[in-house]
């Protein structure tokens, strides 16, 4: 038998314990569970692995990406360069468990973003500055793709929203929403751009799935861009955890 599972705090829904729980039976994956542990502190975490001794990898959520490493034996380069963990694999061949931290939200916004790609897509806006941003900033660079953030409380280098003017647009024809703007049911908000500089080159993609075209993505559709929301991202990251939890 093997345990995962999904720490955070609180966990009132969870994609990932859906889609294990439909993968399991889907592909008749027997001996195997998902649970989710809503710990309150991240102190809690050595305990909860001691207990459960069937436990071989856990992903990471909201507010512990940042705290969890504080615990960990090691860092994947990803994890190191983003400082935020979504993915641990718990080894216990020596006895004593060893934990590696991993960032899967890289590679499932890598892969689910390059079949979209044109050649003039050199350069991206990314709306936002938080932990998500980070992760699509570092897999931008390897795509060798320019990121620049976009935030209300702009440092060095970086755009407000209110300096996206046309000719910013026009250099800038990819576009990531890193904000949760237009989630459910708050599905008439989007991010303060103006969407009527956007055109037929522009990729719009956001990292919201819940609705599938948010207002962020149905303006940019208007306007003839092409738009891709983060349901992808998410599946091929929980694809990726599964392969390193497994390896």
């Amino acid at each position: 038998m093997k345990n995962f599972g999904l720490i955070g705090y609180p966990l009132t829904h969870s994609f990932s314990k859906r889609y294990y729980d439909a993968k399991f039976e889907r592909e008749q994956i027997k001996e195997v569970d998902y649970q989710l542990y809503p710990i309150e502190s991240i102190s809690a975490l050595p305990e909860l692995i001691s207990n459960d001794p069937q436990l071989a990898g856990i992903n990471v959520t909201i507010p512990y990406k940042i705290a969890v490493m504080d615990y960990l034996h090691q860092l994947s380069p990803e994890a190191e360069a983003i400082a935020a963990v979504n993915c641990i694999r718990i080894d216990r061949q020596t006895g004593e468990p060893i934990l590696t931290g991993y960032n899967t939200d890289v590679f499932g916004f890598m892969e689910s973003l390059k079949p979209l790609l044109q050649p003039w897509h050199t350069s991206a806006l990314v709306l936002g500055n938080g932990g998500a941003a980070k992760a699509v900033i570092y897999a931008l660079t390897q795509l060798g793709i320019a990121p620049h953030l976009v935030s209300r409380r702009p440092e060095g280098g970086q755009y407000t929203y209110s300096q996206l003017s046309a000719d910013v647009l026009s250099e800038h024809l990819l576009l990531v929403n890193t904000t949760p703007l237009g989630t459910y049911p708050d599905i008439d908000n989007c991010p303060d751009i103006p969407y009527e500089y956007l055109g037929e080159k522009h990729l719009l993609y956001d990292l919201v799935y819940n609705p599938a075209a948010t207002a962020f993505l149905k303006r940019g559709a208007r306007q003839g861009a092409a738009i891709k929301n983060g349901l992808e991202m998410l599946e091929l990251q929980a694809e990726r955890n599964w392969q390193l939890w497994n390896s």
